[in-house]
């Protein structure tokens, strides 16, 4: 199976799974990102099971509105119960590196909002020890040259994202070269630093269900 394949599988996964446990005042998190995007179109087929949703980005509700899906501000829902968005990188214990596509600090928002987390992702995101792929932290701009120089102190090398700004209008810093052992204390430590908004490791709230497209199947893991 190709990559793309693996996504569609896994998204469908997911759609399957939270489908049963929907009705017509339900709102679904979406994330953001290309398997996100092929969670968008699977749910959209099912569109009239559910109430509407919230997004974790301007692109992602761009693609439920063309689809015909409500997207509802966060601020005016009362309960989430299912959050579904893909991962650059997982460990087993479902602890995530997210922010590929600069949207970390909404995801985080709407995963620690909703009730149960489902990260969607190939086989190929399944690491041993996070870090291979560079850590994304969102900074306020102003805050660029301290904030690169605190994370070299951690060990990292960062780099300015050229040309993104985040839809909250700030700059993303890629950290690179870090070997992530003990994620949450790193998560604790980056956004203790003045100037950073978060960062893209979801360990302090990790997913609650991981889909993994594989070419044998759709193997469902949990922390």
């Amino acid at each position: 199976m190709t990559q793309d394949q693996l996504k569609q599988a896994v998204a469908q996964a997911a759609v399957d799974f939270i489908l049963p446990k929907l009705d017509d005042k339900s709102i679904v998190g979406v994330g953001t990102g290309s398997t996100a995007n092929c969670f968008i179109d699977a749910l959209a087929l099912h569109k009239g099971a559910f109430d509407g949703t919230v997004a974790s980005s301007e692109a992602s509700a761009a693609r439920l509105k063309a689809h015909g899906i409500p997207v509802y501000e966060l601020n005016t829902v009362g309960d989430l119960e299912f959050y579904v968005d893909g991962a650059d990188e997982t460990d087993e214990k479902l602890h995530l590196i997210k922010g590929g596509g600069a949207a970390l600090t909404r995801e985080k928002i709407v995963a620690a909002v909703a009730k149960t987390f489902i990260c969607i992702a190939d086989a190929s995101k399944l690491v041993s020890v996070l870090g291979t792929f560079p850590l994304p932290v969102e900074v306020i701009p102003m805050a660029r040259s301290h904030v690169a120089r605190q994370l070299v102190k951690l060990g990292g090398d960062p780099v300015y994202r050229e040309g993104v700004l985040t839809d909250n209008g700030n700059i993303i810093l890629d950290v690179y070269n870090l070997q992530i052992t003990e994620p949450t204390v790193l998560e604790t430590q980056i956004n203790a630093i003045v100037g950073v908004v978060t960062n893209g490791l979801f360990a302090s709230r990790p997913a609650d269900l991981l889909l993994l497209g594989t070419p044998e199947g759709v193997r469902t893991l949990k922390p």
